[in-house]
C-alpha cells in the first residue's frame, strides 16, 4: 500500500454537522421557548446560525478568536440578527446546544461501510479535528465511530488548530506515522487540504456539496464510496 496511516476530519466529512445541528437547534428552540423571545421563524434562525458558525470557525481556524468566544458568540450574533441583545441568553443557548449536539447520530452515507472497508484492508485510521475534546468524543461514541480510530487528535489536545502545521506534526508524532505514508481526508479546503499540503502530506478533498471551486488536493471525491477507488 502507498499509504499506511489515514487521517480523517470529522465534522462535515463523516459526521453530518449541518443536519445534526439542525436537529439540536430545533430541540433548543423548543426547550428554551425562543419563539417567546422574538424568534418566530426557525428556518431563518437556523440559516443565520449556520452563517455565523462558519464565519467564526474560519476566524478560529486562523487563531483570531478563542474556542470559548466561538461557542457563545455564534449564538450572540444569531440573536442580534433578530434584534435581541441578551448575552446571558446567548451563553445559555451555547451551553444547551453543546449538550444536545453530540447526542445526534446522522452520518454521511457510507461512513460506517468505508471505515470498515479501510480497517479491513489494514489501514490505521485516525482523526484530526478542530472540534472540542469533550464534545468530539461524545459525538464519536454516540454515532458508533469511536472504535474505528487509533488516535483522535483535537485542537485542544494538540494546542493548535488546522491548518497550522503544528497540529499535523503533533498527529504524526503521536501516531508514529511518516508523512509520506500518510493521507488526510477532509471537506475544508483551507483547514484540511491546505493544512495537509503545508507539511507535504497527500490529501483527499471530500466535496459533499459539489462545489465548483478548484481545490489543489491530491484527489477529489463527491461520495465516500469513491475512496474504494483510491485506497
Amino acid at each position: 500500500m502507498q499509504y499506511r496511516h489515514i487521517f480523517f476530519d470529522l465534522d462535515h466529512t463523516l459526521w453530518d454537522f449541518d443536519l445534526n445541528a439542525k436537529e439540536a437547534l430545533l430541540e433548543l428552540y423548543e426547550v428554551l421557548e425562543l419563539s417567546g423571545e422574538g424568534i418566530d421563524d426557525f428556518g431563518k434562525f437556523y440559516e443565520r446560525y449556520l452563517h455565523h458558525n462558519q464565519v467564526l470557525w474560519d476566524r478560529y481556524h486562523h487563531g483570531h478568536i478563542s474556542s470559548e468566544e466561538l461557542k457563545w458568540k455564534r449564538m450572540w450574533r444569531t440573536l442580534l440578527d433578530f434584534k435581541i441583545g441578551s448575552e446571558p441568553l446567548a451563553r445559555k443557548m451555547s451551553a444547551t446546544f453543546l449538550e444536545l449536539l453530540p447526542e445526534k447520530q446522522n452520518l454521511f452515507p457510507y461512513t460506517l461501510e468505508i471505515l470498515t472497508y479501510l480497517r479491513n484492508k489494514g489501514y490505521l485510521l485516525h482523526l484530526i479535528t478542530n472540534g472540542f475534546e469533550k464534545v468530539q468524543w461524545r459525538k464519536l461514541r454516540t454515532s458508533r465511530l469511536d472504535d474505528y480510530f487509533e488516535e483522535v487528535i483535537t485542537s485542544e489536545k494538540s494546542g493548535s488548530v488546522k491548518p497550522q502545521k503544528e497540529i499535523f506534526e503533533f498527529a504524526l508524532r503521536i501516531t508514529g506515522a511518516d508523512v509520506k505514508e500518510s493521507i488526510m481526508i477532509g471537506d475544508n479546503p483551507d483547514a484540511d487540504i491546505q493544512g495537509a499540503l503545508n507539511i507535504g502530506m497527500d490529501c483527499i478533498f471530500v466535496n459533499h456539496i459539489a462545489s465548483a471551486d478548484r481545490v489543489p488536493a491530491t484527489y477529489t471525491i463527491r461520495h465516500l464510496k469513491e475512496l474504494e477507488e483510491i485506497l
